[in-house]
């Protein structure tokens, strides 16, 4: 007995390493099956990665698709509140599919979902091509929707609305203009019917309005047809200001393309204003200095572009305001500054204040060649400024010293010199008939040609000077 006793414990003891591999293999593959299942979750859910880390339950993978849906479009809102536009769209993709799932292929809200898309990848990201076919998608859902009785369809109808203005949005990208104006009457037409049915209460038509007559004024504009184009913005302007507050920031955008149209017709005073307008209500929301800065700069271009004395003060108060905010700025920040500094320059020497211009111009070529490069297209701008100023003022061998490091090809004679002069073809013949004369020794003083002291004298002057003189 003792021997058989002391067998069984020695097959105890030698069974007993067995189970313990074979619960080690069990657990190991449990905390396997563990680690992929969480890995699927971490593909598959709509919770950011970040909170995974922190044990995501395993039930978020069985959520319900309705509750995802809505998850999804209140990301989506988010997303695209600040500016992030490419989750934003990722999101809006993820809205249609579980759209599809929740309601089926012929649902008007899938309609919807693909119209939302569509807006997404228009207003966005830009894509116009992908925003038309998915709208199109849409109209398809929808002209399977719209069926008797009609009292029941009031939200296919409202998402009818969103899909014409949406497409015509798109085709108006697309530049198919006649198309666009077709789309965006029908949703105009369209809206003021459901309105007068009491389908939609007037509110909801304002706010339609506003955004579809935004839409019929950038299409006019972009046909450079601003006469059409103006009084589509001051309606767009009215029915904002109506539905979302007259200091609201929906109105700075519009605001802004109102004072574009209304400078480009020569209505000055209306343009400066408008720009003010838009000026006030960014700095009445804490605006970043960059943001501050090109604000004020395009108050100060409105008011230089009116030509008038009258309106000097304005322009250097806005230009100095504008310098103000991006005086220490680093980077792009800075680029910006010296680009405005520029405009500001070219005010000067409007004006008559060309020495203080020039010692401006001066003190700002150190970090010009910093920030842009030597072989810059702003740095050549400001040594041909320079040189122009040198060779005005008979000192020849310093504007030599200038302009010889702007390295001119035949090809830049046909494009812009400047951002304000162009070569016609009897200036370029002109310049041709001049190199001949000055190479043949008949011109002994470059200063003769520039007694004029017109802007495009003086481009011609550096031409020969850099390619005779050099």
């Amino acid at each position: 007995m003792a021997i058989i006793k002391k067998r069984k414990v020695a097959d105890d003891k030698h069974v007993a390493p067995k189970d313990n591999v074979y619960k080690n293999m069990q657990e190991s593959k449990e905390t396997h099956i563990s680690n992929h299942l969480d890995e699927i979750v971490a593909a598959v859910s709509i919770t950011p990665r970040k909170k995974i880390q922190n044990k995501l339950p395993q039930t978020a993978l069985f959520q319900p698709p309705r509750e995802k849906l809505h998850l999804c479009e209140e990301k989506a809102k988010s997303y695209s509140s600040s500016h992030e536009y490419e989750q934003a769209v990722r999101e809006l993709v993820r809205c249609m599919a579980l759209t599809r799932i929740c309601y089926g292929d012929s649902h008007w809200k899938l309609a919807e979902a693909h119209v939302n898309l569509a807006q997404g990848y228009l207003q966005l990201k830009g894509l116009s091509l992908q925003a038309k076919q998915h709208a199109e998608k849409a109209r398809e859902i929808l002209t399977n929707s719209i069926v008797p009785p009609y009292n029941d369809n009031t939200d296919v109808f409202k998402c009818s609305i969103e899909l014409f203005h949406t497409m015509g949005r798109a085709l108006l990208s697309l530049q198919k203009f006649k198309e666009a104006s077709e789309n965006l009457t029908k949703a105009e037409t369209l809206a003021k019917e459901l309105l007068q049915c009491g389908r939609i209460v007037k509110e909801e038509w304002i706010e339609i309005q506003a955004r579809i007559k935004l839409s019929f004024a950038q299409m006019y504009q972009s046909q450079k047809k601003s006469k059409e184009a103006l009084p589509h913005y001051q309606e767009a302007l009215e029915y904002t200001e109506i539905s979302r507050g007259e200091k609201s920031l929906e109105c700075v955008p519009i605001l802004k393309e109102l004072a574009g149209v209304e400078r480009a017709l020569g209505v000055h005073d209306a343009s400066i204003n408008h720009f003010l307008q838009a000026h006030h209500i960014v700095l009445s929301r804490n605006p970043s200095q960059e943001e501050a800065a090109v604000s004020a700069h395009l108050v100060a271009r409105a008011a230089v572009a009116s030509g008038g004395i009258e309106h000097h003060d304005v322009a250097k108060q806005y230009f100095q305001e504008s310098m103000a905010n991006l005086k220490d700025a680093e980077g792009m920040g800075k680029a910006k500054f010296l680009s405005i500094q520029d405009d500001y320059c070219h005010f000067l020497q409007v004006t008559g204040q060309k020495e203080r211009a020039i010692s401006i111009l001066r003190e700002s070529l150190e970090a010009k060649v910093a920030v842009f490069g030597d072989l810059s297209p702003e740095v050549a701008e400001t040594y041909r400024l320079l040189g122009g100023a040198d060779l005005a003022q008979g000192n020849q061998s310093g504007a030599h010293k200038k302009l010889k490091k702007v390295k001119l090809e035949p090809v830049l004679m046909q494009r812009k010199l400047s951002p304000r002069v162009t070569f016609s073809p009897s200036t370029m013949l002109f310049v041709n008939e001049t190199l001949s004369v000055a190479y043949l020794g008949k011109v002994t003083s470059l200063s003769q040609l520039i007694q004029a002291n017109t802007f495009w004298v003086s481009n011609i002057v550096i031409l020969l000077y850099t390619y005779v003189f050099k």
